[in-house]
């Protein structure tokens, strides 16, 4: 019990033990007086360090090494990404669907993103009592706001009955061991958060990397898309809220997609362009870790020591794309060959597709210290959203097919015309599908939509009873992930997810 009263105490007041994390150019020292919850709240400086805090836990999701890395846990639960590393007993356990309530990936998703709601609770009630200029006050209570919805949608997807925490907590409050909440109820939470952010002050885009309006409304497109499918299957009024919500994105035309792949994986393109928001990283200051894990296992090609071969896409996959989808070309999406650390003049070939569109090539031939962000929201994935929503409110339409046809076309892919409602769907899913591999978004349409993708039939299939190309077949509990075990243990109103 005191572990356990000790971790809550750290989460309660976290906020005010600022360290280095998301972008190094928007974060401020912390006070380095003594404080605590009652006095600290003075400055205008204190609301701001305050929703850095919440930033940074986007960070601890994307920790990489030959562990593997939480950020893993949904590429695996696809059966469309393949491991060389052994001993990430995590990865395998998912990647098998033999996953378990230990999955430390699970535990420490968990606990990042609760940590940041906890943090998101503490801005969103202590800033309105500081004495600063009001505007300022709005944009940083609406950019608390807006990480509170993105953690808590990520929360109720990927664990289904999770608590729902809005005020800060301490070891007096009776929410110190809430109960799970109805997911609808997160939902609306979600939506209500991120409707408050729209409204808060933020400009349409920030290059610095901080929440924007932007983000808010692509954030908010794909929560009501969400809603509109499974589990909440609220249906044709909120792929309508989608397809207006994500026109207002697309409206704004202050995003554009890359004319290049090549600007997806370019540190000085980061927050600019397609990336509507990002997790921040800073080279030799925050630099990000998932390098070591996207290069091949101890091949020679990084000037990284540790090449732990943590992730790669799944051959079958790859080859599913059209032929001629640039795509899949060589150095775009995926890589086949690499020169050598010893002798760059000297090419090896790997024999599987790795993953080159978060390869950052400075970091890995020279400096071993990656400043890439890790994409969340980008335009592209706006465009498929609008497609998809827009389709299925109105049916097949000119401007559901000029918003999949503008990826398609970076792609160097034939437009899309001519197609009945069910085959728009369904192209429009292989789309996001092939566009969005390896960026945490896969596994979630798959539950959201209730159907896996076969990689050899090229058709949609029910998510149970799904089969992996590999073998393992996919059962009702897969549809969410296990609560990890120590919360179980710490907080008897838990209750596990079926099956597990």
């Amino acid at each position: 019990m005191k572990r356990i009263e000790l971790y809550i105490k750290k989460i309660s007041l976290v906020a005010l033990l600022i360290s280095a994390a998301s972008c190094a150019d928007f974060l401020d020292e912390s006070d380095s007086s003594n404080f605590t919850l009652d006095n600290y709240f003075t400055k205008p400086e204190h609301a701001k360090s305050v929703v850095n805090s919440v930033y940074e836990s986007l960070q601890p999701v994307m920790s990489s090494g030959f562990g593997g890395g939480p950020w893993m846990m949904v590429e695996f639960a696809t059966g469309l990404a393949d491991t060389e590393l052994g001993q990430a007993q995590y990865s395998l356990f998912v990647k098998d669907l033999v996953n378990n309530s230990d999955n430390e990936y699970g535990q420490t998703i968990w606990t990042s993103y609760y940590k940041g709601i906890a943090n998101a609770n503490i801005a969103i009630a202590k800033i309105p009592e500081i004495k600063m200029d009001e505007t300022a006050k709005l944009k940083l209570i609406g950019e608390a706001k807006f990480m509170r919805a993105y953690y808590y949608f990520n929360l109720v997807r990927i664990f289904g009955n999770i608590p729902l925490t809005l005020e800060p907590i301490d070891l007096t409050s009776e929410d110190l061991f809430a109960a799970p909440a109805n997911p609808e109820e997160v939902y609306n939470q979600i939506v209500l958060d991120l409707k408050d952010a729209e409204v808060s002050g933020l400009p349409m885009r920030d290059p610095s990397g901080r929440a924007s309006l932007g983000a808010a409304k692509s954030l908010l497109s794909s929560v009501y898309l969400t809603m509109a499918g499974y589990p909440l299957q609220k249906g044709a009024e909120y792929y309508t809220l989608a397809a207006a919500k994500s026109k207002e994105v697309i409206d704004s035309e202050a995003f554009s997609l890359f004319t290049s792949y090549g600007d997806l994986h370019n540190p000085a393109m980061k927050n600019l362009g397609e990336n509507i928001f990002m997790a921040q990283f800073a080279a030799y200051i925050s630099p990000s870790s998932w390098q070591v894990s996207i290069i091949p296992y101890n091949r020679g090609i990084s000037n990284y020591s540790a090449e732990t071969g943590g992730i790669f896409a799944n051959q079958d996959f790859v080859e599913s794309y059209e032929p001629g989808d640039k795509r899949t070309s060589e150095k775009e999406f995926y890589y086949t060959s690499y020169s050598l650390r010893a002798d760059r003049s000297k090419t090896l070939e790997l024999g599987d597709y790795y993953i080159y569109k978060h390869f950052d090539e400075v970091a890995q031939t020279n400096t071993t210290s990656s400043g890439m962000n890790w994409p969340i929201l980008r335009f592209a994935e706006v465009l498929l959203i609008y497609a998809e929503a827009s389709n299925e409110a109105n049916g097949p339409n000119s401007e559901a097919y000029n918003a999949i046809n503008k990826v398609r076309n970076r792609a160097e892919l034939a437009p899309l015309n001519g197609l009945s409602k069910d085959e728009l769907r369904e192209a429009i899913w292989r789309e996001k599908f092939y566009e969005l591999s390896y960026e945490n978004k896969t596994w979630f349409d798959m539950v959201r939509i209730r159907k896996g993708f076969n990689v050899k039939t090229l058709e949609f299939e029910e998510y149970v009873g799904h089969q992996f190309v590999y073998g393992p077949t996919l059962k009702e509990r897969e549809l969410l992930f296990p609560i990890p075990t120590a919360e179980i243990r710490n907080n008897k109103n838990l209750i596990q997810n079926s099956g597990y």
